[in-house]
């Protein structure tokens, strides 16, 4: 969709940044996967790269929501700023600080892989110089000009060890560029964009491995892509290719990993890293044992921590980028031992949304890539849920399941993912959650695209999940299947027993900051100070209209009693009525309540 072309780089240009990146990314993502090869060929740099940017993009649009709910009638808001000169903050949108701010968080919580964390990493360096200068409403040329360059400084210095013909090279070029260009935000994106797109053209010179295989780094290939949607923020044009992805005819024999082995080490998107350049991180042939496991967790902790655990990680393996600050980062490293690495950040501070990826996995995808496809089986059932008690649940019923933290919603690429990884003709795709109904139907939509028929039916709470997923019967029609699913979510109500963050209108009255709050189909129907009281409330309250089946789904946070009170109320008060409990951990409600 056109645009009108930003003159200063104010909050909407961020936001119209974010969304233009989203799609060239979105474009050129099978492209950069393709050339993800160093150190094997996994293909996902792309794919990281965009489910990075998609964080951050979802992040900027929600402050921009946020204000445009308080600024009045349409018209008034961020939108109506001009192509001449900055969207003014008195027309009711969010400030410069706020845009660039929220980038950086919503990048630095989605990044995926060592690419998309490296750029979360850039896209921060670029918030604290803007942040900086949040006395004006926007910036020029001059203040993009620093913010390049103090991205490519922060990203280099959040890896452990910098390696040349990566994105770190390319970000550096760009950088370099833009200081050279003098003008206003089109000229400095435009200068950065050709220095970036030089640097990666040479990025096969600095690896051989890249010269190998006869491809340019892909890490640095996202960046031109991204700093390509900068130049278009600015012009409303898209500028020219970013760079020959291939550089020459690749040769016969690719002893580090088939015939896309080469490409990116950033250190490496791929799990299981060699070496960098002998003189740089050791060997560049990778002749030595490579590590077992890729590790990446979010860390709540604080700066004197992180060092601490920089070194320590440092020791235990390698490809080790830590990026964020503030109290929160996102750690990368490749280790042979995980759980030492887990350890590590307990010590440190508060892990959590860990993701552990054995190298072998990555191995056996790049082997089967080199052999006939597997036939997809006929149909899957992909399900969001909310923590990891009902992911196993979900995964011992066939399903495969989504991981949805408190306070991180899965992005529609991320549920696209899902949806190859079930590898069917046919998926049934439960959100388990009324606000990721338009993810998971843009989900769905791109899945269609790719040949997958999909129905996506509107569960609103993981228990309704289970109900669905209890008449499952992939014997059956498509469609048959699916109205018997959506029938018995239909009928499952749903509740759930939280503890209030902070003083609020509620349809029940007044809560404040601590109650407890017992949701009866996503409404506000008890408030009270004892978890026990409430959730036996809430369940006469749901059983008064009848039921034969309660599903009762324990956080970790929960007093363990409360289950055993609420299956001794039904069976003394409901004689007819069934019970099931199953343990959620660490799902955000204190208890999930399910009545079919």
């Amino acid at each position: 969709m056109a645009h009108v072309p930003q003159r200063f780089f104010d909050a909407l240009a961020v936001r119209t940044w974010c969304g233009l990146s989203l799609s060239a990314l979105g474009r050129a993502r099978e492209e950069i996967d393709a050339i993800n090869v160093y150190p094997v060929a996994d293909g996902d740099t792309g794919t990281n790269l965009y489910l990075t940017v998609e964080s951050a993009a979802a992040a900027v649009e929600a402050v921009f929501a946020g204000h445009e709910l308080d600024a009045g009638p349409p018209g008034a808001g961020p939108s109506a700023a001009r192509a001449d000169g900055p969207s003014p903050v008195e027309a009711g949108g969010p400030s410069l600080a706020e845009a660039v701010g929220a980038m950086a968080h919503g990048a630095l919580i989605g990044a995926r892989g060592n690419s998309g964390t490296i750029l979360a990493q850039l896209l921060r360096g670029m918030a604290q110089v803007l942040t900086e200068r949040s006395d004006s409403a926007h910036t020029d040329g001059a203040g993009l000009r620093l913010a390049l360059r103090n991205a490519a400084e922060s990203a280099r210095q959040a890896v452990a060890h910098p390696v040349e013909g990566t994105v770190l090279t390319v970000a550096s070029a760009a950088a370099d560029a833009g200081e050279a260009a003098e003008g206003d935000c089109a000229e400095v994106a435009r200068a950065a964009y050709e220095g970036a797109r030089a640097a990666l053209a040479a990025t096969p010179g600095q690896l051989s491995v890249l010269e190998r295989a006869g491809v340019v780094d892909a890490g640095g290939h996202g960046l031109v892509t991204v700093l390509g949607a900068l130049v278009e923020t600015f012009t409303g044009r898209t500028p020219g290719p970013s760079a020959p992805v291939t550089v020459h005819a690749r040769v016969e024999s690719h002893p580090e990993g088939g015939p896309d082995a080469g490409a990116g080490l950033t250190p490496g998107d791929g799990p299981h890293a060699h070496p960098a350049p002998a003189g740089e991180c050791g060997p560049a042939n990778g002749d030595h044992d490579d590590p077992a496991f890729e590790v990446i967790y979010l860390l709540e902790a604080d700066d004197a921590a992180v060092a601490r655990l920089r070194q320590r990680l440092d020791v235990l393996g390698d490809s080790l980028v830590v990026v964020g600050g503030d109290g929160l980062w996102n750690v990368h490293v490749h280790v042979d031992d995980a759980g030492a690495a887990v350890e590590a950040g307990v010590e440190a501070g508060r892990p959590y949304r860990i993701r552990i990826t054995h190298f072998g996995h990555a191995d056996a995808r790049a082997a089967a890539a080199e052999r006939a496809p597997r036939e997809p089986r006929r149909r899957a059932v992909v399900a969001v849920v909310p923590g990891e008690g009902l992911a196993g649940l979900y995964a011992e019923a066939g399903a495969t399941a989504v991981l949805a933290r408190p306070g991180e919603p899965p992005a529609s690429g991320e549920l696209v993912q899902a949806v190859r990884r079930a590898h069917a003709r046919e998926v049934v795709l439960l959100p388990n959650d009324a606000e990721l109904r338009h993810t998971a139907a843009a989900a769905a939509e791109q899945a269609r695209t790719e040949g997958v028929r999909v129905a996506l039916i509107p569960t609103r709470s993981a228990v309704q999940g289970i109900a669905a997923l209890a008449v499952h019967e992939p014997g059956r029609r498509f469609d048959e299947d699916v109205v018997a699913m959506t029938s018995a979510a239909g009928a499952t109500r749903y509740a759930e027993v939280v503890v209030a963050e902070h003083q609020s209108w509620t349809t029940a009255g007044i809560c404040q900051a601590g109650d407890v709050l017992g949701l009866i189909d996503g409404d506000v129907a008890v408030i009270g100070a004892d978890v026990t009281e409430v959730a036996a409330t809430v369940l006469d309250r749901m059983l008064s209209a009848g039921g034969e089946l309660v599903t009762l789904v324990l956080g970790d946070e929960a007093p363990g009693t409360v289950t055993e009170h609420l299956e001794a109320r039904v069976r003394e008060a409901y004689l007819a009525v069934d019970t099931v409990v199953h343990r959620g951990g660490r799902q955000g409600a204190l208890l999930l309540v399910g009545v079919e």
